[in-house]
């Protein structure tokens, strides 16, 4: 049996659908023409992640308007200016803010799972944005009427829904997206963030059987948008031993482009939970340069030299577009690297004796 290899989500979209977007915004195409460009990128992108070999298939999050706001579509009861993420290069982003309660998704992710089964002959994997991420929605004046713990209560109910949701439609895995965790720690270097974020992420994970929460993951890393990250200066030596107490059966940790991954994975190997399956990042998403299979090969067998085989798998270090603006990396290099990641990880079972 080969090591496992998966995508983590996004995939830049095509001109086509990000013109389309423009027209429906102005007025020039109406929501049946919109929705007819999403589905046609949805089909595209799932033809071309199994013409490169993918075993296991997203949507590549073509109409999520990004990875972290998708369920908001809808609502009117939130502000634009809510918490900002400052990333290296220079450029933010930034969150909305809540402005009355009670919260509820507009969108779950189980609509975008349902309109990838359309197209896919492979197993579909669902990324959904975790609870912790969204926790940030609330100002932190507070809201009339709505405190805060009202506000957690129903946000751990709808989040709960949404990966409840996935994995009832069918999802192969529901990965959630956890790029706020390293983030924390450069907000707030004592970590008190990072565990408030942890805990409530485990009280939504308590929810699940653990058979279910074998099939939930955590993904990690430190952001990526415009080929820039927001806390790749942060060390993981002071994350991931709590990001391991996360009740999850499986944990997706961007490596490729870290500056000592052997160090990584020392950590990774001392802080493991016994019954967890850990996926390593071996192509990285923000580097123009397309990884060659062999050096993905020779990532995974470094990364077997610490942890076993038999709970070792491969991503990509991020989603190659979490935001849907973002064309700083093009749809083929995007393919390549997963070609890059499939075929690499294919030859390292090779090497193992899988």
């Amino acid at each position: 049996m080969s090591l496992p290899t998966e995508p983590i989500g996004s995939i830049p979209r095509p001109s086509q659908l990000l013109n389309g977007i423009q027209e429906h915004q102005s007025g020039r195409i109406n929501d049946a023409a919109l929705a007819g460009l999403y589905d046609e990128a949805v089909r595209e992108t799932i033809t071309q992640m199994e013409a490169a070999g993918s075993p296991i298939v997203t949507d590549g999050e073509q109409s999520k308007p990004s990875f972290a706001t998708y369920p908001l579509t809808g609502r009117s009861n939130l502000s634009p200016d809510g918490a900002v993420i400052p990333f290296a290069d220079g450029h933010t982003r930034q969150l909305p803010k809540l402005t009355a309660g009670p919260f509820r998704y507009g969108t779950f992710a189980a609509s975008y799972l349902r309109a990838a089964q359309k197209f896919a002959t492979k197993p579909v994997k669902q990324a959904v944005i975790a609870p912790s991420a969204l926790s940030l929605l609330y100002p932190p004046e507070g809201i009339d009427d709505y405190p805060r713990e009202r506000f957690l209560s129903d946000l751990m109910d709808q989040s709960e829904a949404d990966i409840r949701a996935a994995l009832d439609a069918g999802a192969d895995s529901v990965q959630l997206d956890f790029t706020e965790g390293r983030l924390s720690l450069k907000l707030d270097p004592s970590g008190g963030v990072l565990d408030q974020f942890i805990e409530l992420n485990n009280r939504v994970l308590d929810r699940f059987t653990t058979a279910e929460r074998q099939r939930i993951g955590i993904h990690t890393c430190p952001g990526s948008d415009q080929d820039s990250s927001h806390s790749l200066d942060v060390d993981y030596a002071e994350l991931l031993p709590k990001l391991f107490r996360m009740r999850a059966g499986r944990f997706y940790v961007q490596l490729a482009s870290e500056p000592d991954p052997e160090r990584v994975l020392r950590i990774i190997a001392d802080h493991l939970p016994s019954d967890a399956a850990i996926f390593i990042g071996v192509t990285d998403p923000i580097d123009p340069t397309v990884e060659t299979s062999d050096q993905v090969r020779d990532r995974v067998l470094a990364a077997a030299r610490y942890l076993p085989a038999d709970r070792l798998g491969t991503c990509d270090d991020c989603g190659f577009s979490p935001f849907g603006d973002d064309v700083s990396t093009s749809r083929e290099t995007a393919f390549a690297k997963i070609r890059a990641r499939v075929e690499g990880t294919a030859a390292a079972s090779a090497a193992l004796g899988m």
